[in-house]
């Protein structure tokens, strides 16, 4: 599946989709394929390599493909949405494995990890990932099976250090797989430092029009590890639409620029926004002032990311009043669309979240940077 010998830039290969048409028509746009079988060969076989669709279906192929290229991986696969990719991780372990997930991570992964994965057998232990000696303190060898990183992580945009925390865990003998979504193929590419597989929610920045749900894992090597993962979705049916792998693929045709211009109004704001006495803190991975920072500019590349989290002065009430009062920020949750949206993260996540209860997450959208912060300012607590 890889399309690593793509010969142009990640940002032709979004715009023409690595180039492909559709033979029959010669059209420019792929066509979408609804079949849910195919036919099987006089020999018995299946001289396209598909067999049904639950498992293989034609309209996911050019967006798994795209991937690889972007992430330069050997193999990607489409799930029908973020957490599906996500859980499929783990259900590709064995009951009893030891992973090590991050603090600091997505709510609804953490909290599937802490009850269904837990219950099903797994050894789930929570560290602290920037702390390179604490990850090092407690890989087991032979027994931790996986190291799950998030970075950026949300909500606090903590940074992990992708290539030291692999070469740990490799001493080991744990699998290292990174949740990329606030990052993007674009800023950081996981499986070039060290880890073996990277996941996206595909509904955020790779389709980035708050229209689609998907998800995405793509892995650096073909082994029993990565076919266990693959029966998970095959088996479970853990698939999108064929119409949802066609929107994705077309709002991946602009993910480059709008990547780049959520990079730049995140950076303003956060900049802007570190001054004004009623912000007693800015987490933004770009700022010099981040714990991160040094981290975060050894592995991003071409930006920091859309996203950003501001603590306002007043505690939950005026951070609230903050998000309730805006008129171009759109109070909802999610991320990585062309669209700006604020959030209140503690009252989502509730009891055991380490998220401050001043603290509002920002999804800095495509629209002008200075009408987003005038919107922001003006919603401050007077």
């Amino acid at each position: 599946m890889s399309s690593k010998t793509y010969p142009y830039t990640p940002a032709t290969a979004l715009a023409q989709a690595l180039g492909k048409i559709d033979q029959e028509s010669q059209g420019v746009v792929l066509p979408i394929h609804v079949a849910t079988t195919y036919i099987r060969g006089k020999d018995n076989s299946y001289p396209t390599g598909n067999v049904y669709s639950r498992a293989d279906n034609p309209t996911y192929k050019p967006v798994e493909e795209l991937l690889c290229q972007l992430e330069q991986g050997h193999q990607a696969l489409l799930f029908g949405s973020g957490m599906a990719a996500a859980t499929a991780v783990f259900q590709g372990l064995r009951p009893g494995d030891h992973v090590l997930a991050p603090k600091v991570m997505y709510w609804a992964l953490r909290n599937w990890l802490l009850n269904f994965a837990t219950d099903w057998g797994l050894v789930i232990e929570f560290i602290d990932m920037t702390q390179l000696s604490e990850v090092s303190k407690a890989l087991q060898p032979g027994k931790t099976k996986l190291v799950w990183l998030e970075t950026p992580g949300n909500p606090m945009w903590t940074i992990s250090d992708i290539a030291e925390i692999s070469a740990l865990a490799k001493g080991a003998g744990a699998f290292v797989a990174v949740d990329s979504t606030c990052a993007s193929p674009l800023l950081t590419q996981p499986l070039t430092i060290g880890a073996d597989i990277v996941m996206h929610s595909a509904t955020k920045y790779l389709n980035g029009h708050s229209d689609v749900i998907a998800g995405a894992l793509i892995t650096k090597h073909d082994n029993d590890y990565w076919q266990r993962i693959r029966a998970v979705r095959a088996q479970g049916g853990a698939v999108p639409s064929p119409h949802d792998a066609t929107q994705l693929l077309r709002g991946m045709r602009t993910m480059h620029l709008r990547v780049r211009e959520s990079c730049t109004n995140a950076m303003f704001l956060a900049q802007q926004l570190e001054q004004h006495p009623q912000i007693i803190e800015v987490l933004y991975p770009g700022l010099p002032s981040f714990s991160g920072h040094d981290v975060a500019s050894k592995q991003m590349h071409g930006g920091y990311g859309g996203m950003l989290s501001i603590r306002v002065q007043g505690g939950e009430q005026a951070a609230v009043h903050l998000a309730a009062n805006t008129k171009l920020w759109k109070r909802a949750t999610s991320l990585g669309g062309v669209e700006s949206l604020i959030e209140h993260r503690a009252s989502v996540e509730g009891a055991g979240t380490p998220c401050p209860p001043d603290l509002l997450r920002l999804s800095a959208g495509i629209e002008d940077k200075d009408e987003l912060l005038a919107d922001i300012l003006q919603a401050l607590p007077k």
